[in-house]
């Protein structure tokens, strides 16, 4: 193995890794409903069979509104806004709610990851789905912005069993749109330095080889 076929791997490796996450840019036009006291919901639930694991973040949360209260966290959630909430399918029910007064617009990013979407195990028998809802209320029941009117729900994400994510928008005032460039998760990035490591230390043991049996 010479030193470019290793550098060939090498890159091959770190964008098999890379490449792990779907990622959604949302923008919501909440003119029509500015300065009414309502609230936000975000939930990320598992289907109701087996699910392999799935996480989500919810990142660069911006709006000329204004957040209200606590917010009530159940489930797997952690975090708060305007700052990164971090989801994980691990319960039945994951949860993030809190009390917002409407200003002209709001907008975040949606980022879905893990083994459900970088490893498909081919068993499993129920996706995964994300879903944003807004109210105006702040007991979260009346939703607004949105057709869907058997739950509520501006837009969803499924992870479905193949990995691949799909979008349901029930908002037309709410624009989803995905970001082309995908970020790698950490613990992947070191897994792909620690594979190079390996396939250096097997080409060092190679040569050394070659050159034991030469002599």
């Amino acid at each position: 193995m010479n030193p470019g076929t290793l550098w060939t791997l090498f890159l091959a490796l770190f964008a098999a890794t890379a490449m792990q996450a779907d990622i959604y840019t949302v923008t919501v036009n909440t003119s029509s409903i500015s300065g009414t006291s309502g609230s936000l919901d975000f939930n990320l639930n598992p289907g109701p069979l087996v699910t392999q694991a799935a996480s989500l973040q919810i990142l660069n949360f911006a709006s000329d509104g204004t957040l209200a209260g606590a917010p009530i966290l159940t489930g797997d959630v952690s975090g708060g806004l305007p700052g990164t909430l971090t989801f994980d399918n691990g319960t039945g029910f994951n949860d993030y709610f809190e009390g917002f007064t409407f200003g002209n617009t709001l907008a975040f990013n949606v980022r879905l990851y893990g083994p459900a979407l970088s490893s498909p195990d081919g068993t499993s028998t129920s996706g995964s789905t994300f879903a944003f809802s807004m109210f105006s209320d702040t007991a979260g029941t009346i939703p607004v912005l949105t057709t869907d009117t058997t739950d509520g729900f501006a837009f969803i994400a499924n992870v479905n069993l193949d990995g691949t994510t799909s979008l349901t928008n029930f908002s037309p005032d709410t624009q989803v749109s995905p970001v082309v460039a995908t970020t790698p998760e950490p613990s992947d990035i070191g897994l792909s330095v620690i594979l190079a490591a390996l396939v250096v230390v097997l080409l060092v043991r190679f040569k050394y080889r070659a050159q034991t049996l030469g002599n």
